[in-house]
């Protein structure tokens, strides 16, 4: 769970996701709060620039998450990212990137992966996305949600797998994350969360060697 903020399920505001918890404070609130934070935190000399549509992932469309649903740093210089957390949004690719939008969801993920390989980043990665619900966690990780829902492996789709795999090859390749299991992980594995994602019917030793194999062709 947030510590910095109270938390709402972010698969009880998508399609097919549990109850969605009350929301004591409002959009003004967050705001007034998150431009306190951002104040200090340039008063501190720690903050990096930081412009709309700048990309960490080459080909992804960005699509900027609202202000609300992460918080700055100055990654890898304040906290060591050495995970890449996978997601299931149990929705579509739009479903994702409208709560992603919306200040009273309290969540959004780096990147957003779609069925046909597109890609939308959402957060910078030197940004803390609150994507997994453990505060530790979201300060290692990248975090990538990929449209669809974890009970129909039809959705995982040869485009998506390519794509994120690409994606992760990235990730690992900028902050020397070793691309295996125990550092390429599900949202499942994540202490303390009580999500499923991606679910049974992710191909794990598929979406490894595709990793791996993205990985080995960019250092070529």
């Amino acid at each position: 769970m947030e510590p910095e903020r109270k938390h709402v399920s972010r698969r009880g505001l998508l399609i097919g996701g549990g109850a969605a918890v009350a929301v004591t404070a409002g959009a003004a609130g967050y705001a007034g709060r998150d431009g306190l934070v951002r104040w200090c935190y340039r008063a501190a000399g720690l903050e990096r620039p930081r412009t709309d549509g700048v990309l960490d992932h080459a080909g992804a469309e960005w699509v900027a998450a609202s202000s609300a649903n992460w918080r700055w740093a100055d990654r890898p210089a304040d906290y060591t990212v050495d995970r890449v957390v996978v997601h299931v949004v149990q929705g579509s690719y739009g479903d994702a990137l409208r709560v992603f939008r919306d200040p009273l969801h309290q969540a959004a993920a780096h990147y957003v992966v779609r069925k046909d390989g597109h890609v939308a980043q959402t957060v910078r990665e030197l940004d803390v996305a609150f994507h997994s619900g453990n505060r530790r966690f979201n300060e290692r990780s990248v975090g990538i949600e990929h449209e669809g829902y974890v009970d129909r492996p039809g959705d995982f789709t040869d485009a998506m797998y390519r794509a994120s795999a690409t994606l992760t090859a990235g990730i690992c390749a900028r902050y020397g994350i070793p691309a295996d299991r125990a550092h390429i992980v599900a949202h499942s594995e994540v202490p303390g969360t009580d999500h499923t994602d991606p679910g049974p019917h992710w191909d794990w030793g598929r979406y490894l060697k595709l990793v791996r194999a993205a990985r080995a062709a960019a250092a070529s």
